[in-house]
Protein backbone atom coordinates (compact mmCIF):
# COMPACT_ATOMS: atom_id res chain seq x y z
CA UNK A 1 0.00 0.00 0.00
CA UNK A 2 1.51 3.34 -0.95
CA UNK A 3 1.93 6.10 1.61
CA UNK A 4 -0.70 8.73 1.01
CA UNK A 5 -0.26 12.35 2.05
CA UNK A 6 -3.82 13.48 2.63
CA UNK A 7 -4.97 17.11 2.41
CA UNK A 8 -8.35 18.27 3.68
CA UNK A 9 -10.64 19.63 0.98
CA UNK A 10 -10.90 23.39 0.80
CA UNK A 11 -14.67 22.87 0.57
CA UNK A 12 -14.83 21.04 3.90
CA UNK A 13 -16.96 22.78 6.48
CA UNK A 14 -17.13 22.78 10.24
CA UNK A 15 -20.30 20.68 10.27
CA UNK A 16 -18.47 17.35 9.98
CA UNK A 17 -18.74 16.92 6.23
CA UNK A 18 -15.04 16.65 5.47
CA UNK A 19 -13.03 14.64 3.01
CA UNK A 20 -9.32 14.39 2.51
CA UNK A 21 -7.64 13.71 -0.81
CA UNK A 22 -4.15 12.43 -1.57
CA UNK A 23 -2.65 12.96 -5.01
CA UNK A 24 0.99 12.31 -4.15
CA UNK A 25 1.27 9.08 -6.15
CA UNK A 26 1.30 9.19 -9.95
CA UNK A 27 -1.20 6.37 -10.53
CA UNK A 28 -3.65 6.75 -7.67
CA UNK A 29 -5.89 9.37 -6.08
CA UNK A 30 -6.99 8.39 -2.57
CA UNK A 31 -10.02 9.78 -0.73
CA UNK A 32 -11.02 9.28 2.91
CA UNK A 33 -13.38 10.66 5.53
CA UNK A 34 -11.43 13.05 7.75
CA UNK A 35 -13.46 11.96 10.79
CA UNK A 36 -12.33 8.34 10.38
CA UNK A 37 -8.60 8.45 9.67
CA UNK A 38 -8.16 4.70 10.16
CA UNK A 39 -11.25 3.89 8.11
CA UNK A 40 -11.58 2.88 4.48
CA UNK A 41 -9.76 4.67 1.69
CA UNK A 42 -11.27 4.90 -1.79
CA UNK A 43 -8.68 4.82 -4.56
CA UNK A 44 -9.25 6.01 -8.10
CA UNK A 45 -7.29 6.43 -11.28
CA UNK A 46 -6.33 10.09 -11.77
CA UNK A 47 -8.46 10.28 -14.93
CA UNK A 48 -11.52 9.08 -13.00
CA UNK A 49 -10.91 11.67 -10.26
CA UNK A 50 -10.47 14.43 -12.85
CA UNK A 51 -13.74 13.44 -14.56
CA UNK A 52 -15.55 13.36 -11.19
CA UNK A 53 -14.33 16.79 -10.10
CA UNK A 54 -14.98 18.28 -13.55
CA UNK A 55 -18.58 17.05 -13.34
CA UNK A 56 -18.95 18.60 -9.88
CA UNK A 57 -17.69 21.94 -11.19
CA UNK A 58 -20.20 21.83 -14.07
CA UNK A 59 -23.05 21.28 -11.60
CA UNK A 60 -22.24 24.25 -9.36
CA UNK A 61 -24.63 27.20 -9.68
Amino acid sequence: MPHFEFVKSSYSSGNGECVEVARNTPRTVAVRDSKCLDGPVVTLAPAAWDAFTADLRRQQP
